[in-house]
């Protein structure tokens, strides 16, 4: 089974690649409430901006490698944590922010943004099987699966920090984007 998952995914990423996902993604990367996303930390020292990029660039890899909806895997997975506030600071009034934040960031999406099913599944459920309700979609787990690889990652500082921030400003580096430093 393993030697069958490798065999269709081809994770290694070209300069085709990044151009693709970059026009995937490229409307919700110029929005200035997306970008503010780099205001606030998420894990360790890795704000919620970095990290959702994260998850979005490696969600689109695994997708596109699967023959699955690539592009609603890295739009949803860039807006999984669009909660807009520090978690470690501000406290919800509905519970705790593992539980709240997904609700909280889809509804944030919708009203910025015209998401289709599969977007919305992914931004909704990604926290499962903390959040109980099962994933739709296979994308949907493939983000909650890869955001909690990415997570993982952070918190246990073993991203490697060069390369995810070299990819990150670059995508980040036109246009008005460039006030927004990393």
């Amino acid at each position: 089974m393993v030697e069958l998952i490798k065999s269709k995914m081809k994770l290694r990423a070209d300069s085709s690649s990044y151009i693709e996902y970059e026009n995937c993604i490229c409307d919700l990367i110029q929005n200035e409430t997306v970008l503010s996303m780099n205001n606030f930390i998420q894990h360790s020292n890795i704000t919620c901006l970095e990290h959702s990029i994260d998850v979005s660039y490696k969600s689109y890899l695994v997708c596109r490698g699967l023959k699955l909806d690539y592009k609603s895997a890295a739009r949803g997975a860039l807006l999984h944590d669009f909660y807009l506030y520090d978690w470690h600071i501000t406290k919800s009034g509905h519970g705790l922010h593992g539980f709240t934040h997904p609700g909280t960031a889809l509804k944030n999406a919708n009203e910025k943004f015209c998401l289709n099913a599969i977007e919305k599944d992914i931004i909704e459920k990604h926290m499962w099987p903390l959040t109980i309700r099962l994933p739709k979609y296979k994308e949907s787990f493939i983000v909650s699966f890869i955001d909690k690889y990415c997570s993982t990652a952070e918190i246990i500082e073993l991203r490697d920090r060069n390369n995810s921030d070299r990819f990150i400003r670059k995508l980040l580096s036109r246009d008005k984007r460039e006030n927004y430093e990393l």
